[in-house]
């Protein structure tokens, strides 16, 4: 009892619910090495009293929290000034009476009031707040004063999901960029009425190491707080259209090189080589950064560096260094380690040639991501790009080594044993530390939705029950022996809704799979939207809580989510009415039951979901024809009361491929597939946009088009 104590006076948890009824205990050795991993000492009785007798004396002397948190109600905030006072926070109405606060503003401001009076008006943002009780004690804090919900969609809107790297255009340099994302946006919006593009996180990817190849996943990246340049066009960075001489010899034979990374996937039908593709485009981007700035570039790359500060600095160090010394900072010399080591210092200097190299990529790519969102919004989208925040770093990466205090370290996230997966998840991404979060005021988290949010409309929250909770797995360890750890949700919602508001961007929460009981009530509270994928949506709880387990009526869906037929992780929505995602799972060895058993399920399941379609008079020609199938499904979608509809771009050529197959590596080329149509063929941006199948899917979404029809341009043609 005297270690659960302790463990939940650190938040960690001594045992998890995986469902209704259901409470499994975490092992004894999870514990330790979590609270290990937050500095707490449990390895032996004597050692956990100790750790308890300081942890509940700090607690009892506390005078406030690391971090307090202001909520104001919408109507209060007429710009970012707030012109009523409020009622305090708990933490500060416990305060003694005539404990003097004073609140140094980020804005620089000075505010001072008395407890346990309410506080003055005071404007949103992160601020340092000093209390002083009338015996001369003394606490600091950070105080997050945030709206009481994020911004709301204005209007109903239906957009596309697309990850990024699958979408080429015959400008593309084997894989899609960001000009083929402006492209796409600036023909959703005018052509057929979407109101926002989805994409895949754009996070920096770890580089490939000497000989080997890199990470494919979108979802293990470097860094989350900056963009990959392997998404830039090449074509259309200034400097290189200035190239002359030997150097534009160069960039020709670079083209031509492109060229037939390009060929290779959408006429040879190979796989996406991401590391092919960077290294053409590498040397193209060193030509184009050996061209000197104009006086308006170089001022418009002086700001950019200045706003970006050290994050951009110690982000492109760590580029220099692993360039130097491999992609895993842990193997390099150990004062390199220490990002803020003299070493460090001294080989940044050593360096600098190289650090402004990936700096000046990290402009072209901000520049380029401008572009796009701005295309996005002229063409008449409500919202624009919508960006992915994957759910954390790769342990190798730029962010864990330049923020390395703020994260676990021996630990992995990851999730618990469930229905879906009998032996856990681990992620093999190190977790942030909540106490160090708290310290900070948040600051890390901020400053990547900041980033984040730069150039987005939206941003999708990967696994946002992390914001509550994450299940934490010791290095070395299977899944099932982990633990949750919880998170300050309060201060966690309170930072995301804080820099939503400034950006006045929606929060997409991906809800999906085991959610802990309150956390969906906790997000629309807060304004975050939520994630309905058709197939799971079914009566589980029932209004007397004793569900049946049938097809959810589009009537009684949530409002507040995005609802959407499938996701990158699962079957597409040809592949589903076919049964085809059965055959794949088969033919790879992954069905754990006869394969006659699975599609049976399966057809059951499309069947269901079909009759209710027809009951609605939803299914236009029948059952048993594909494309009828698909549109019933997204009418389905449309029939209810979502505020936005997310259209698979993928499902609207009838491919018949997941982006990734969860639970294979090698097995299946997870990250690596172009969008292709129904035969199992490449298509090309300029093919996808005038395809017959893609317009008749459209037709489903005609409420959306509010501008006059236009005359199609192009069409299909060849692939060069």
């Amino acid at each position: 009892m005297t270690l659960a104590r302790l463990a939940a006076l650190h938040g960690v948890a001594t045992s998890y619910s995986p469902s209704p009824g259901r409470t499994v205990q975490a092992s004894d050795a999870a514990v330790v090495a979590a609270l290990a991993a937050l500095d707490v000492d449990a390895r032996t009785p004597d050692a956990v009293d100790a750790a308890l007798t300081e942890r509940e004396r700090a607690l009892r002397e506390r005078l406030l929290p690391p971090t307090v948190v202001l909520w104001r109600a919408p109507e209060e905030l007429p710009d970012q000034e707030l012109p009523k006072g409020a009622a305090a926070p708990e933490s500060l109405r416990a305060l003694p009476d005539r404990t003097r606060l004073r609140l140094r503003t980020e804005q620089g401001d000075t505010l001072a009031w008395d407890a346990p009076s309410p506080p003055p008006p005071l404007p949103l943002g992160a601020h340092r707040l000093r209390a002083t009780t009338p015996d001369g004690a003394v606490a600091e804090a950070h105080l997050l004063v945030a709206p009481s919900r994020a911004p709301e969609p204005r209007a109903r809107a239906y957009g596309f999901l697309v990850q990024l790297y699958s979408l080429l255009s015959r400008r593309s340099w084997g894989m899609g960029d960001l000009g083929d994302l402006a492209e796409l946006a600036a023909w959703a919006g005018r052509s057929v009425g979407a109101g926002f593009i989805q994409v895949n996180p754009l996070h920096a990817a770890v580089p490939a190491p000497p000989g080997g190849s890199s990470d494919p996943s979108p979802y293990r990246p470097s860094s989350r707080r900056f963009p990959d340049p392997v998404h830039v066009r090449v074509e259309d960075v200034p400097e290189f259209a200035r190239l002359r001489g030997a150097a534009r010899q160069r960039a020709g034979a670079l083209l031509e090189r492109a060229d037939g990374l390009r060929r290779s996937v959408l006429r040879d039908g190979r796989l996406i080589d991401r590391d092919a593709v960077w290294a053409a485009k590498a040397e193209a981007l060193e030509l184009a950064a050996r061209v000197p700035l104009g006086p308006g570039r170089c001022a418009a790359y002086s700001d950019f560096l200045a706003e970006r500060g050290e994050a951009l600095e110690a982000h492109a160090t760590w580029c220099a260094l692993a360039e130097r010394h491999g992609p895993d900072w842990h193997a390099w010399p150990a004062p390199l380690r220490d990002p803020a080591s003299r070493e460090t210092a001294r080989a940044r200097g050593e360096l600098m040639d190289r650090v402004d190299f990936h700096e000046r990529l990290a402009w072209y790519v901000d520049e380029q991501l401008a572009a796009a969102q701005r295309a996005a919004r002229e063409a008449g989208m409500g919202i624009g790009l919508v960006h992915d925040l994957a759910v954390g770093v790769h342990p190798d990466g730029a962010d864990a080594w330049a923020q390395r205090r703020h994260f676990a370290a021996g630990m992995s996230a990851g999730a618990p044993p469930d229905a879906f997966n009998a032996h856990g998840q681990d992620w093999n991404l190190p977790p942030w530390r909540p106490d160090r979060l708290a310290e900070s005021g948040y600051a890390p988290f901020r400053e990547l939705l900041r980033a984040t949010l730069r150039h987005a409309g939206a941003v999708r929250i990967d696994h946002v029950m992390g914001l509550f909770r994450l299940w934490w797995v010791p290095a070395g360890r299977p899944p099932t022996e982990g633990t949750y750890v919880r998170y300050d949700a309060e201060a966690m919602l309170a930072a995301l809704v804080l820099e939503a508001h400034r950006a006045d961007a929606l929060v997409i929460g991906e809800d999906l799979g085991t959610v802990e009981p309150g956390v969906r009530d906790a997000l629309r509270e807060r304004g975050v939207l939520g994630t309905s994928v058709l197939w799971f949506e079914r009566d589980w709880a029932g209004a007397e809580g004793e569900g049946t387990g049938k097809v959810l009526p589009p009537g009684q869906w949530r409002p507040d989510c995005l609802a959407t037929a499938t996701t990158h992780d699962l079957p597409s929505t040809a592949a589903r009415v076919t049964g085809e995602h059965v055959t794949l799972r088969h033919e790879l060895g992954l069905l754990t039951r006869p394969p006659a058993a699975e599609r049976a399920e399966a057809a059951a399941e499309v069947r269901e979901w079909l009759a209710l379609a027809s009951r609605l008079g939803l299914l236009h020609g029948g059952a048993g024809h594909e494309e009828d199938e698909v549109r019933a499904v997204h009418r389905l979608l449309l029939a209810t009361p979502a505020r936005l509809i997310g259209v698979w771009l993928p499902d609207t050529v009838g491919d018949r491929r997941p982006q990734n197959l969860p639970g294979t590596l090698d097995a299946y080329p997870n990250w690596r597939l172009p969008i292709a149509g129904a035969d199992g063929r490449p298509v090309s941006l300029e093919e996808l946009t005038a395809s017959p199948r893609l317009h008749a899917l459209l037709d489903v979404f005609r409420e959306f088009r509010t501008g006059p029809s236009r005359r199609a341009c192009g069409g299909p043609g060849a692939v060069p």
